[in-house]
Parts: structure tokens; C-alpha cells; sequence
């Protein structure tokens, strides 16, 4: 399963030891906004170069506008400054009929597509119908509103076969986390600060402390 880090903050896309490969980042207007920078083209060129910079491999960007003449503009001045940073650019869109122009001019420039924020079944077909790449259920809005996520999750990784591949964003647990590893999920999204915090486990220092305290006290019966 690939892991991305949501977050649009480059000082945060470095993670401790103990955690997995990254497989690229994901952002929204809403976190680049958290994080300082304009939610416009230049803005967005400068979370190319950060990437470029850090050695991030993918990077997920999502257009602010369903606007086709302003898709165009964007797509045009992000995809040679993709090239050069050497980062392969995902375009995200919301999932919903309003932005289906926009989605069929990304596609036209062959850009990988995103569609986000899906949230039932009927979008999902949608989807799929649409060519898209990937398909973001939030997992944790869906699991707030009591929605009965796994049948959800369920239908996007048998889809998978036909290449709409899963792409979980929303990640607060690691439960869900285990969960979703275990259904086949393609790709999940988790903010730095969660997996930061699951690099390491109570339960395993505890058991290291134990480990450690008996190898003291097994050489000092031999002493």
C-alpha cells in the first residue's frame, strides 16, 4: 500500500525513523492555505519546488476553480515546473458533476486525475464512468457523520481491477489504518503528525524495557 502525507507544509514532510517510505503528498486549498501560502499558481509553483527540493516523487494538487480557462493557465505553467523539479503531478478535483469540464481538460493534457471528497456508491460509478485515477473518500468526515464506511471502502477496492484505484484520505486511527492495509486499499493519506506518532508503540517499549531489565538480571545470577 502507498502511504502520502496530507500536509502542504514542506518542513513537516520529513517523518522519524520508523516510518514508511513516502510515497509523495497530497495538499487541498484548505491545507495550503494552513500553511502559508497563496492558494494560486505561484503559490502552487512553490510547493513544486519543495518538492523538487525534498526529493518528493508525486505530488497531489487541487485546482481551486471550476474554471476550464483558468485549468488551462495553471496546467500550463505547473507541468514544466513539474518536469524540472523532476515530480509527477496528480491534479485533484472534487468529485461532483460541476467540474466535470475541468476534469475532461486535465485529462486532455494527460495529467493523472483525483477526484475527492467521494462519499456514496453512485459517485464512485461515476467516477469510474469519468477515467479518473484515483478517488479520495475522507474517511474520517464519513465515520463522523455515521456513514457505514467499509461498505464504501469495500466497493472502491473491488473497482481497483479496473484501474480507479483507492486513495483513503483521512486517516485518524490505527484501527482504520489496519483495516484498510488489510482490504487492499491502493494508497492511504495520514497527516506527518499521525504517523509520527505510530513510528513507535507503547506497548513495544514496554516490552523493550522488559527485554532489557532481564538481560540485567539474568548476568547478574551468573555473577
Amino acid at each position: 500500500m502507498k502511504f502520502y502525507l496530507d500536509c502542504a507544509d514542506a518542513h513537516q514532510w520529513t517523518l522519524p525513523a520508523g516510518c514508511p517510505p513516502v510515497q509523495g503528498v497530497t495538499t487541498n486549498p484548505t491545507l495550503v492555505m494552513q500553511a502559508g501560502l497563496p492558494v494560486s499558481l505561484p503559490g502552487y509553483l512553490q510547493l513544486v519546488a519543495q518538492a523538487g527540493e525534498a526529493n518528493i516523487s508525486e505530488l497531489m494538487l487541487q485546482l481551486p476553480r471550476a474554471e476550464v480557462g483558468e485549468a488551462a493557465q495553471w496546467l500550463e505553467g505547473l507541468l514544466p515546473a513539474a518536469v524540472q523539479a523532476r515530480v509527477r503531478l496528480t491534479v485533484k478535483l472534487p468529485c461532483h458533476p460541476d467540474w466535470q469540464p475541468v476534469l475532461r481538460e486535465v485529462q486532455a493534457w494527460g495529467v493523472p486525475t483525483l477526484l475527492t471528497g467521494l462519499s456514496n456508491p453512485m459517485q464512485l460509478l461515476w467516477a469510474r464512468a469519468q477515467g479518473a485515477h484515483f478517488v479520495a473518500p475522507y474517511v474520517g468526515r464519513l465515520q463522523a457523520e455515521g456513514r457505514d464506511v467499509w461498505s464504501l471502502i469495500e466497493a472502491c477496492v473491488a473497482v481497483q481491477a479496473d484501474g480507479l484505484q483507492l486513495l483513503a484520505a483521512s486517516i485518524k486511527s490505527a484501527d482504520v489504518l489496519s483495516r484498510l492495509i488489510a482490504c487492499g486499499a491502493h494508497a492511504v493519506t495520514v497527516r506527518p503528525e499521525f504517523a509520527a506518532e505510530l513510528a513507535t508503540d507503547p506497548l513495544t517499549l514496554a516490552a523493550m524495557a522488559q527485554f532489557d531489565r532481564d538481560v540485567v538480571t539474568s548476568q547478574s545470577a551468573v555473577l
